[in-house]
């Protein structure tokens, strides 16, 4: 008996052993699975640890591929996660309009949930009253048309990007992080109402480094019970890439706090209004509200990250990819110049008010969401245990909508690999109909439901503004004798998908030689 207890003990202590009982009872589990309704199909996966040799093609290109091969919508299951990836307007309808209650949460990693503050913020919050007010309060605070200083952001700090780049005129620009530099200060002071621009170099560099740690996996977002694996250095890194996030976000916290501006005020921005909820969750005679929120320094924080990781990367980028594609289809450069002469001269600048005069301009920048969508995948989590498409997709799936994919969907576009602007113009029957607004499920640059980007109207804005500025004050060449189609135009897989090269491009004076209106030290 005690040598039989002995084996026992022995047989217990090996991690292989509980592997298996563990990937047993998985097995069991999955048998028992909502009515009788299949997966979706997708790649056979191994014992154990599912598909995880796939890992690599959860991109928003190799979810594309496989797509061709298992269909618009197709299952992996990595290690214990389920995975179901989201390729045609069709399926996209079903999750996000006809299913948007049940696939309103957001999957977040160990890295995400520790660097967000325990889901603090507002992008990785699950569906709820938090989430509704903090998407209330963004709304009403930094991308309502109400706020003058947000829309002054936006066209101060364009106007600075076109001034300096008129400084350069005649030398090689790198177009890409001095649009992703003055972005930065955009947003600063659209959300944080500051134009000192001392530590945004700091920032910059706190920004790359948080960027790479949002997209870390552990072996533990696939087999939870391998969560304490390898977590020292994984846990190091995690605490010294928040704690440098932290020290910059408490000065911009403590500033408002010495400065004490009312929420209700017209000019308050978001740090004010969170500082209000902040005073409301935990007020001086220590009575709290019943239904007050349940609010911490640390929400403020995580809703401070959301801003200044959310802006830039995605104005930035989609401005950037509009100039690389224009650059290489100098036919389409021309014509915006051509519509922006015409409706302006060549004598001012652009003004906010000359936007909805430029339609070309309005297509050059739809056609550059569709085929660089600022998050190529939209990210959702299954409530409950759900059907779609006669498919079952269980609770705690991650959901993959592959906005890039779909947005070029051979069934709904013509060369949709193709930058074409003019499809958009109004007189073409192709897609001229076609919003931004997420009621199109073959067009999702901002998603679509409960869901969908907040900032719709405020970052088209920002990129038409930008673009204009670019394009009407100056010709553009591709440096050293580059042609058009020697342009690198791959991209990098992340939360945004990123220009795998910087843009460099040459600006030489307008081609009338008329005064530049960007330089003051301009000799012409």
């Amino acid at each position: 008996m005690a040598a039989s207890a002995k084996i026992a003990t022995e047989f217990l202590k090996d991690p292989l052993i509980w592997l298996f009982l563990a990937s047993l009872a998985f097995v069991i589990l999955q048998r028992r699975r909502l009515g009788s309704a299949p997966f979706p199909p997708g790649p056979k996966p191994l014992p154990v640890i599912g598909n995880m040799t796939l890992v690599d093609q959860l991109t928003h290109r190799g979810l594309a591929a496989l797509a061709k091969h298992y269909g618009g919508l197709l299952h992996l299951r990595l290690g214990r996660l389920h995975v179901f990836a989201v390729s045609t307007p069709e399926y996209a309808r079903e999750v996000l309009h006809v299913q948007d209650a049940a696939f309103s949460n957001r999957p977040a990693t160990i890295a995400v949930v520790y660097l967000t503050y325990g889901r603090s913020d507002m992008a990785f919050a699950h569906n709820g009253a938090y989430w509704r007010q903090m998407r209330k309060l963004c709304v009403t605070k930094i991308f309502s048309r109400r706020r003058a200083e947000t829309w002054l952001a936006v066209r101060d700090g364009y106007g600075a990007l076109a001034r300096a780049v008129g400084r350069r005129s005649g030398e090689a620009v790198n177009l890409g992080e001095l649009i992703f530099n003055l972005t930065v200060g955009v947003i600063f002071r659209a959300a944080f109402s500051t134009r000192d621009e001392d530590g945004l170099d700091e920032f910059i560099a706190i920004l790359q480094e948080f960027s790479s740690l949002l997209g870390l996996f552990h072996i533990g977002d696939f087999f939870p019970w391998l969560g304490w694996v390898g977590r020292r250095g994984f846990n190091r890194r995690l605490r010294t890439g928040r704690g440098a996030l932290d020290k910059f976000i408490d000065r911009i916290i403590d500033e408002h706090m010495r400065r004490g501006k009312n929420a209700a005020d017209p000019d308050a921005d978001l740090v004010d209004g969170l500082l209000a909820f902040l005073a409301e969750a935990n007020p001086i005679s220590g009575k709290h509200r019943e239904d007050a929120l349940r609010f911490t320094r640390d929400n403020v924080r995580a809703m401070i990250m959301d801003m200044l990781f959310g802006g830039p990367e995605t104005v930035g980028s989609m401005t950037e990819w509009a100039m690389a594609e224009m650059m290489r289809s100098p036919d389409d450069l021309r014509r915006l110049q051509q519509e922006l002469a015409n409706v302006l001269g060549l004598d001012r600048t652009v003004d906010e008010p000359d936007l909805d005069k430029l339609p070309f301009l309005r297509c050059v920048v739809k056609e550059t969401l569709r085929m660089h969508p600022p998050i190529p995948l939209l990210l959702h989590e299954s409530a409950k245990d759900c059907v779609v498409g006669g498919y079952f997709v269980p609770k705690g799936s991650r959901v993959l909508v592959n906005a890039w994919a779909i947005n070029r969907d051979p069934g709904a576009w013509k060369d949709g690999d193709t930058f074409r602007p003019s499809r958009f113009m109004p007189g073409e029957r192709e897609a001229a109909g076609l919003d931004l607004k997420g009621g199109c499920y073959e067009f999702l640059p901002f998603g679509s439901g409960r869901r969908s980007c907040p900032a719709q109207g405020l970052g088209q804005h920002a990129v038409e503004f930008a673009v204009a500025q670019l394009a009407h004050g100056f010709n553009w060449e591709l440096p050293d004798g580059m042609k058009p189609a020697e342009l690198d135009m791959g991209d990098i897989f992340g939360l945004t998908a990123l220009r795998a090269t910087r843009l460099y491009a040459v600006p030489p004076h307008h081609a009338s030689h008329a005064p530049c209106k960007y330089c003051l030290t301009c000799p012409m």
